[in-house]
């Protein structure tokens, strides 16, 4: 008994031109799947099913030693057309390499977030539970309503608690599993007796959207782009100024005096780090009085002003030879372009959650909840000492 995967993606999209290989986190997005598929043991070979050579020569550039290409009809690549005629098109087609007693994965491309470890569990589930077909969910906890004024999933007026709220399965369309003559008997990814694998709620976005697709990269780049880290080793903790320890915005009084306004929570994060032993700085492009003295008023060891063009990345290595330490052990939180070569090299880099999309696209990089200015240094600070 085999196990397929089996990932339909068209060339046309009305929404999104070519999604299915458009950049998504520094890669095509139909890459994330194949290369979790690739690194899941259970799973025996991997079936693209495309009527697009743009798709035919992105996905051999892989070189990915399971997937194979399926030249899908062009009856079953129109608008209109099901993913079940996708399925069957290359059931029916490649009798020879399929057994009926073989597990068939559906695997759709627009959920990028699916881990190996999904595939794996889900695998296991399967043939756990006995199951002839299998379907993946999120659980969400969300309160329902009739349009009849009705609630649908909970009692109004005894309001449950989130924590106590089993809330309900939502299907995710992450992937499906079946045999392949069960598909072949019913005409559908789904029969018989049905197993519900469960995923982290994350994982409920569907790419149909461009607002889909800005959500789903930074649900990626959050979750399973953060390498692992041992935040013990960070030496020295160095930070940005404007849309990092300020909003970015421009202040100015009646006499012409620029203003920024500092978050006293990023005050107490850099001292509390410093108490830990761990060196402070600020690195900066702009070159100010104000930041002088919010740099004197909290006592930190370095500031580098006027860092422009590739001088965040010079100032933080002469801090580095000064103390003894390399840059793989620098934490470095900024938020715009003229931060990308520090942030690129520091070992331990982070960003506000709405820092420029090209840093948001550095692989590894830590992307905070808070915004600029809303005490995203303490955010950083307290994921560094809670490690």
């Amino acid at each position: 008994m085999a196990v397929v995967a089996f990932i339909p993606v068209r060339g046309g999209s009305k929404s999104i031109p070519l999604k299915n290989i458009r950049d998504f986190c520094g890669k095509p997005l139909i890459y994330w799947n194949l290369k979790a598929l690739e690194a899941a043991p259970g799973v025996d070979r991997v079936v693209v099913s495309t009527d697009s050579e743009d798709i035919v020569r992105t996905v051999k550039g892989f070189g990915l030693s399971k997937v194979a290409l399926f030249s899908r009809s062009a009856e079953s690549a129109t608008d209109t057309a099901s993913t079940e005629t996708a399925m069957l098109d290359y059931i029916n087609r490649a009798e020879d390499q399929l057994k009926s007693d073989d597990l068939f994965m559906l695997v759709q491309a627009t959920s990028p977030l699916t881990r190996v470890q999904d595939f794996t569990d889900a695998l296991e589930w399967f043939k756990a539970g006995g199951f002839d077909s299998l379907l993946t969910c999120v659980r969400y906890k969300r309160f329902f309503w009739n349009a009849d004024g009705s609630s649908k999933n909970y009692d109004y007026r005894h309001r449950p608690r989130r924590q106590d709220f089993d809330g309900e399965l939502m299907e995710n369309g992450a992937f499906y599993i079946s045999r392949v003559q069960a598909i072949l008997n019913s005409g559908n990814r789904l029969s018989g007796k049905i197993g519900v694998y469960e995923m982290p709620e994350y994982t409920a976005i569907e790419i149909d959207e461009e607002d889909d697709w800005l959500m789903a990269e930074n649900l990626m780049r959050k979750h399973q782009m953060t390498e692992v880290r041992d935040y013990r080793m960070v030496k020295l903790f160095l930070t940005d100024v404007d849309g990092v320890l300020t909003d970015a915005g421009m202040y100015y009084s009646e006499k012409g005096d620029e203003l920024k306004k500092f978050n006293t929570r990023d005050g107490m994060g850099l001292q509390l780090i410093k108490a830990r032993g761990i060196k402070t700085g600020i690195v900066t492009s702009e070159d100010t009085q104000i930041v002088e003295r919010r740099f004197k008023k909290l006592k930190l060891d370095y500031l580098y002003q006027g860092k422009k063009h590739g001088g965040k990345l010079a100032a933080a290595l002469d801090i580095c030879q000064k103390e003894g330490i390399d840059i793989s052990e620098v934490a470095y939180i900024g938020d715009d372009v003229n931060c990308l070569e520090l942030l690129s090299k520091a070992g331990f880099p982070a960003c506000p959650a709405d820092a420029d999309q090209k840093v948001l696209a550095i692989p590894g990089i830590f992307v905070l909840s808070k915004k600029g200015g809303e005490g995203v240094v303490r955010e950083f600070v307290e994921k560094i000492m809670n490690e």
